[in-house]
């Protein structure tokens, strides 16, 4: 990590500089005692005790020369980083795949950050009490529809990955295939007509794929980078897909291939 000595004048107090420093490590992954006595303008020995204070209230784990995330921390920042990356762009998928769900709908939301989006833009008329019906097994979904009034919420269990924020596993495919759903949201990280929908990960891609088994009208979500890329797996191939919500940055000749497919392309 680079740290400029001129980022923190000197005279910050001790507590402020513990909680930049836990900052620090949660956002880089690691630091080092030199940059973080040129960053505050103090000895390695404040450092050190400000390291050994935060490692006993958890928030880092000291290693020879610095500091680094705790396991948790780093796949929290894993995820967040995800959530950083076309934020906007992401929003506005979002707001335009929640104007899909109707009243009274069963909706299924897949794991990812631009799911969670359709989840954080479900408009206030179907939040109300029995409205529709939510399954998810992505924490972030959760903790948005659980601050609803009265959500109809059915959360999935399974095994927890924490750089997906998500619960995967054949606990959670075998109560997906308990249920039915009317729409069915999936994210991606690579989506291109080769190879369909795809992920880094197996198990993420189970889940999506039965979820999607289970469902009538299946609506993609992606930010128009992750077009024309394939993926470690598969989840679904594109003849699955009804609808794919993207963004007006994406390649038209793309866009083009994908509505000879038969797939409704919506630009957001």
């Amino acid at each position: 990590m680079t740290i400029s000595a001129a980022e923190h004048p000197p005279g910050i107090n001790a507590r402020a500089r513990r909680d930049e420093i836990a900052r620090l490590v949660e956002e880089d992954e690691r630091v080092s005692v030199g940059a973080l006595t040129s960053r505050f303008h103090v000895t390695d020995a404040s450092i050190r005790r400000d390291l050994m204070i935060l490692e006993d209230a958890g928030r880092l784990r000291r290693i020879h020369g610095g500091a680094v995330a705790r396991l948790d921390a780093r796949a929290r920042g894993t995820y967040a980083t995800k959530q950083r990356e076309n934020r906007e762009v992401k929003a506005r998928i979002g707001a335009a795949a929640a104007g899909l769900i109707g009243a009274g709908e069963v909706a299924f939301l897949d794991s990812g950050t631009t799911v969670a989006q359709v989840a954080a833009h479900i408009p206030v008329v179907l939040r109300r009490a029995g409205a529709i019906t939510v399954v998810t097994n992505s924490l972030p979904v959760i903790d948005e529809i659980g601050d609803w009034e009265s959500p109809h919420l059915i959360c999935l269990g399974g095994l927890y990955l924490p750089d997906y924020q998500a619960l995967v596993g054949p606990q959670t495919i075998a109560a997906v295939r308990e249920l039915s759903a009317d729409i069915v949201f999936l994210g991606c990280d690579g989506l291109s007509i080769e190879a369909g929908l795809t992920t880094p990960h197996m198990l993420v891609a189970e889940v999506g794929a039965t979820l999607a088994s289970r469902g009538r009208r299946i609506v993609a979500v992606a930010d128009s980078s992750k077009l024309g890329r394939q993926g470690f797996t598969p989840i679904v191939p594109l003849h699955v897909v009804h609808v794919l919500i993207t963004d007006d940055a994406a390649d038209p000749l793309e866009i083009e291939r994908l509505r000879r497919l038969g797939i409704e392309v919506i630009l957001a």
